[in-house]
């Protein structure tokens, strides 16, 4: 049997994730010192949180030490189970590096066992939609029955998903991003007065970067459709992703526009969760399918 892991930045629906038997670490936030998690993105009052943003609270976030990644992983690695642990973007946090480190050591203690950490090179359903993809292929390989001998076919399934997956999203105010350093071309100004709306993008390696601007919000919404409609392949067979962050009327025009030409499979909503979040800010509305090889490189 393997074992899909992933973290809470992923966005993952509670119930989702305990159907195709995901596990999923905390990923913590700090208001006025106090260490928090969201373990439950459903229930998240996300108005009560992105407001306080809004207002000016500074929300502070750390990276999951190897010891945390360590004590998460070893239970299924005892049990006699493979792991794969489907990770948040080393381009934005520290946390994949320390997933390493552990897997560097539980590779040592457990030489019988397969384990693996996949940098998605994303967050949020960037990360997510790869780790659902990845515990539907485990099923469909019957690693879960133990029947499958080499996990190692599922890991390599896993990166050719996370080179597809295209990520664009707008914000609004790039302050956020700039502040926690998460921003790679951070020289990019946005004119706010000029309601100057930003277009960003995860690229290949796993970093945010802007690529264009448009002018008001709805431009912005119409051009992520846009990037949908002219990169997406095979959307009958995928589901489509859509995170905000308290913005849910965006979200559903959203959603509406990438429904008129290529409807896919199925869309999952989320919000963003405090941690990613927090990086974003309020007014956030990011767009995660699946495009051709090159498709983080458009």
């Amino acid at each position: 049997m393997i074992r899909i892991l992933t973290d809470t930045s992923a966005n993952l629906p509670k119930k989702i994730a305990a159907d195709l038997g995901i596990e999923v670490i905390p990923m913590f936030y700090y208001d006025n010192d106090v260490e928090m998690s969201c373990m439950d993105i459903e229930a998240f009052d996300d108005t009560a949180y992105y407001t306080q943003i809004k207002r000016g609270k500074r929300i502070s976030t750390s990276q999951v030490t190897p010891q945390r990644y360590y004590d998460f992983m070893k239970p299924f690695l005892e049990k006699g189970e493979d792991v794969i642990y489907v990770g948040m973007s080393s381009g934005i946090s520290g946390s994949f590096s320390s997933s390493e480190k552990a897997v560097e050591m539980l590779r040592s203690e457990f030489p019988e066992r397969f384990v693996a950490a996949l940098d998605t090179r994303g967050a949020s359903l960037g990360e997510g939609i790869v780790a659902i993809r990845a515990a539907e292929e485990a099923a469909e390989m019957s690693l879960f029955e133990g029947k499958y001998e080499d996990p190692a076919a599922l890991y390599r399934k896993c990166e050719e998903l996370r080179d597809r997956m295209y990520q664009v999203f707008t914000v609004d105010d790039l302050l956020h991003l700039r502040r926690t350093g998460r921003l790679s071309n951070a020289t990019a100004i946005v004119g706010t007065i000029l309601n100057i709306k930003p277009l960003l993008k995860g690229n290949e390696l796993g970093k945010i970067v802007t690529f264009k601007s448009t002018r008001g919000r709805k431009k912005a919404i119409e051009e992520m459709a846009a990037r949908y409609d002219a990169f997406v392949e095979n959307p009958e067979e995928q589901t489509v992703g859509i995170a905000h962050a308290m913005c849910e009327k965006d979200a559903e025009l959203l959603k509406e526009m990438i429904m008129k030409n290529h409807p896919p499979k199925e869309i999952l909503t989320v919000k963003y969760e405090p941690v990613t979040g927090s990086h974003v800010g309020p007014g956030a509305l990011a767009l995660f399918f699946m495009g051709d090889r090159d498709v983080r490189t458009k």
